[in-house]
C-alpha cells in the first residue's frame, strides 16, 4: 500500500490538490493509494485519533509519498511533530519514502526536501533519490487540481513510474 502525506495543515491548499492529483495517477496505474492530510490533526500528543490514523496511514504503507509546501525556506512544523509522535519503528522503519516539493516561488521546497531527507535517512528510510521540485505551482495548476504545464506533467509521470519500480 501507498501513503501520501498532504503535509500541511492549511485547508485548501496547493499541496492537498497535488496529493490529489498524484493519487489518481497512481490509481490509474492500479496502485492502491491512501491520502493522509494532516488537516484538522491533532499532532501535540499521542491520542486515540492520531494512533487510529497511523494504524490505518502509516504502518501499513510500505512506500510513502510525501507532497511538502516551502515554509520559510523548510517543510511545515506540522509534519516534524506528526512524526516526532509517531511510533517510529512501526511507522518509518525500511520503508521507502517518495519526495514531492510545492512553492509559488522559483526553487519548489529544494531545501526542505533535502532538510527532511536527512530526517527520514535517521528513521531508516530510503528515499527515491528524484525529488520533484514543483515551482510557481500557482500559475500551474488550475482551481480544480489539474496541472498545466507540460514539462510538470512529464516529471510527475516519469517520478511516479520509477518509484512504483523503486
Amino acid at each position: 500500500m501507498y501513503t501520501i502525506i498532504s503535509a500541511t495543515n492549511r485547508p485548501g491548499s496547493h499541496t492537498e490538490k497535488v496529493a490529489k492529483y498524484y493519487r489518481k495517477i497512481l490509481i490509474e496505474k492500479g496502485i492502491d493509494a491512501k491520502i493522509f492530510s494532516l488537516k484538522k490533526l491533532n499532532v501535540l500528543e499521542m491520542n486515540p485519533d492520531f494512533s487510529k490514523t497511523q494504524n490505518e496511514f502509516l504502518i501499513p504503507a510500505q512506500k510513502i509519498i510525501f507532497i511538502m509546501p516551502e515554509y520559510n525556506g523548510s517543510f511545515p512544523g506540522v509534519l516534524k511533530t506528526m512524526i516526532d509522535i509517531s511510533d517510529v519503528k512501526k511507522a518509518w522503519w525500511y520503508k521507502k519514502a517518495l519526495l514531492v516539493g510545492v512553492s509559488t516561488g522559483r526553487a519548489g521546497n529544494l531545501r526542505g526536501m533535502d532538510q527532511i531527507t536527512g530526517v527520514l535517512n535517521h528513521m531508516k528510510m530510503l528515499v527515491h533519490p528524484n525529488k520533484l521540485p514543483i515551482s510557481v505551482i500557482d500559475k500551474i495548476m488550475e482551481e480544480d487540481g489539474t496541472i498545466n504545464n507540460k514539462s510538470t506533467l512529464q516529471a510527475i509521470h516519469q517520478q511516479i513510474d520509477e518509484f512504483i519500480n523503486f
